[in-house]
């Protein structure tokens, strides 16, 4: 089953041509981060008219890059949730036109089942159940995918994400957009105990994280510093404030492994690219006798092979729309808006 997949939430314009779920037959994307880097981030308005230039001639370029023509397309799949409204409103419109021209079925793909996904197409052998990780700009969960399509969240921030906090330090410290991965590299160099940051402790829900304390105290540290005239050890800091993001994130996935009994774990996400993230969770999950999966680093960002993955497995549960579906801003991996 060839599905063409479109993905549109954020800055980048993804179409994808995937088989069966696990093969890729082509992958293009079309990037906006040079165009936002000037502004310190996504500005919306931007990112959705460059949606509307971009997403016909990338389809086109992926029939193309695949070998195919219109007619060898089985199913049309979208993002329609979460991201910014009108991004994702360009790709709802745009995949229920091609539907309806194609006369082909319609498949919604909530954007952080993807991200899990991601998985399903670096590791042919993984099937649910597991537990997986979601860490990237909007979202920080603990999840339990006992099926495809059937999930349980575990444990949530409960308020902001790991990877806004990534570019909002990132962006104080001067770091082009995206912070994530400039700040990844000066940590590696620097010294994580120079500067003591806090770890938000665990409260009724033991795998429930927040990182809105961590972000302020670095925000507040770096501006002290800037106010009486003291250098910062950059290096230091970006590892002191990766080393509290890990420890926020890696006891609660030990955690979870311990009190499921599952010795499969996922990692999923744009801040899934982060080493020292990576390298916790390997060496936590090592001491359980657990398997680890990583999504490659190409993978780990937002792209349309991850959407056409997870909408083999949705069209097989008989998730499918009809034209009067939706974008949303906001809703619930388990499907409702919230």
């Amino acid at each position: 089953m060839n599905i063409l997949a479109i993905e549109s939430s954020c800055d980048e314009t993804a179409v994808a041509i995937v088989r069966d779920g696990r093969e890729v037959l082509t992958d293009c994307i079309a990037s906006q981060v040079a165009l936002h880097r000037e502004y310190g981030g996504v500005v919306p308005e931007i990112a959705s008219r460059k949606h509307i230039e971009a997403i016909y001639p990338l389809a086109d370029q992926a029939l193309k890059e695949a070998g195919l023509t219109r007619t060898d397309i089985d199913a049309v799949a979208v993002t329609y949730a979460p991201g910014l409204i009108g991004a994702v409103l360009v790709g709802v419109n745009f995949a229920k036109a091609a539907a309806m021209a194609l006369k082909k079925p319609l498949i919604p793909v909530h954007h952080i089942r993807g991200h899990i996904a991601a998985n399903y197409l670096a590791y042919p052998e993984l099937e649910p159940p597991f537990l997986c990780l979601v860490v990237s700009g909007g979202h920080t969960m603990i999840i339990e995918v006992k099926d495809y399509t059937d999930m349980r969240i575990l444990g949530t921030t409960l308020d902001d994400a790991a990877g806004e906090c990534f570019d909002k330090v990132g962006r104080v410290l001067g770091m082009p957009y995206p912070g994530g991965a400039a700040l990844d590299k000066a940590a590696q160099q620097g010294d994580e105990t120079k500067y003591p940051l806090p770890v938000a402790k665990s409260g009724e829900n033991p795998y429930n994280m927040s990182f809105s304390g961590l972000k302020t105290a670095t925000l507040n540290l770096i501006h002290h510093a800037q106010q009486v005239g003291e250098e910062l050890d950059i290096p230091s800091l970006c590892a002191s404030f990766t080393a509290a993001v890990s420890e926020t994130l890696v006891p609660r996935v030990v955690r979870a492994l311990e009190e499921t009994g599952y010795r499969k774990v996922a990692v999923a996400g744009g801040v899934a690219a982060n080493s020292r993230i990576r390298h916790d969770i390997l060496e936590a999950a090592k001491k359980l006798d657990a398997e680890v999966y990583m999504p490659p680093l190409k993978l780990c960002g937002d792209n349309g092979a991850m959407i056409g993955s997870q909408a083999y497995y949705e069209y097989l549960a008989g998730n499918v729309a009809d034209m009067s579906l939706n974008a949303y801003a906001t809703k619930s991996i388990l499907g409702e808006t919230v």
